[in-house]
């Protein structure tokens, strides 16, 4: 889409700030295959298995996959069946992103906000810890990702709102790269 420099003030902070969060998040990738390696190595070259290192792969995998989810709606990275949309001139593309937008991102990350509250309370309340021996004492921290996902997805989304409000009134143009969008058949 757009480029934050185009953007109104906290709207271009907050679209630079999804994008350095996203960036810093790849790195835990390499970090989640890295410890993947050594378990497998550790497992059968030496016959050790060690718990945390296992669930340390879990807790880094749900993090970028939730706190990453923003920067992929930023990149417009997230699944779509597209066969209507690309063939639609950027105006109605923004116009489609936008009511996507209002009508199904917003109200449902509002609900798993919502939904989860309770269940990421239970999990504080009780400071919950793995369910095996030695495992890493943080599920609820892991369980606190759920509503901070939701909620830099909102953020991201109203961004997006802006960034296709604009495109609609003529004051940013369209920038969607159908290039990089590639169709595995």
């Amino acid at each position: 889409m757009a480029q934050s420099r185009e953007l109104p003030g906290i709207i271009a902070w907050l679209d630079r700030a999804s994008e350095r969060l996203g960036t810093s998040l790849s790195w835990l990738i390499l970090a989640m295959m890295l410890i993947q390696f050594l378990i497998v190595v550790l497992r059968y070259a030496f016959s050790v298995n060690s718990i945390p290192m296992q669930e340390s792969v879990m807790y880094l995998h749900a993090t970028v996959f939730l706190l990453a989810a923003g920067y992929t709606l930023k990149h417009d990275g997230h699944v779509r069946v597209d066969i209507f949309y690309r063939a639609m001139t950027p105006k109605r593309k923004a116009l489609v992103d936008l009511a996507g937008t209002l009508l199904l991102l917003l109200p449902v990350m509002g609900f798993v906000i919502l939904a989860s509250l309770g269940y990421v309370g239970k999990a504080w309340a009780i400071l919950e810890g793995s369910p095996d021996s030695g495992g890493i004492p943080g599920v609820f921290l892991l369980k606190t990702l759920i509503p901070l996902f939701a909620g830099l997805m909102i953020l991201q989304g109203l961004v997006e709102a802006v960034k296709n409000v604009y495109v609609l009134t003529g004051r940013l143009a369209a920038t969607h790269d159908d290039e990089t969008h590639e169709e595995h058949l």
